[in-house]
């Protein structure tokens, strides 16, 4: 797997590797929801209400963020992504 962000990885993303990206995952207790960032993939930006809701909102984001990024439609590659942090918002 190749990290999105790292030099290259378009190139990566073309030839179909499977990519992998960091996703920070918030919480906001005033409105009982999720929500995460990526700071490899500026502009992934979901909500959730479960974290299990979540992560499905990421999947199906993530390959229309990096076909942005691309330019053109990408090749189907295994995506996945890693919770890197988990923390609740002041």
């Amino acid at each position: 797997m190749y990290r999105v962000g790292f030099p290259g990885w378009k190139i990566a993303a073309r030839f179909g590797i499977p990519l992998t990206l960091r996703v920070h995952i918030h919480y906001d207790p005033e409105v009982s929801s999720y929500w995460t960032s990526s700071p490899d993939l500026g502009g992934l930006i979901v909500t959730g209400q479960t974290l299990d809701e979540l992560f499905k909102e990421v999947h199906l984001a993530t390959p229309d963020m990096i076909a942005l990024e691309l330019g053109k439609p990408a090749p189907l590659a295994r995506t996945t992504f890693t919770p890197v942090d988990h923390f609740a918002t002041a």
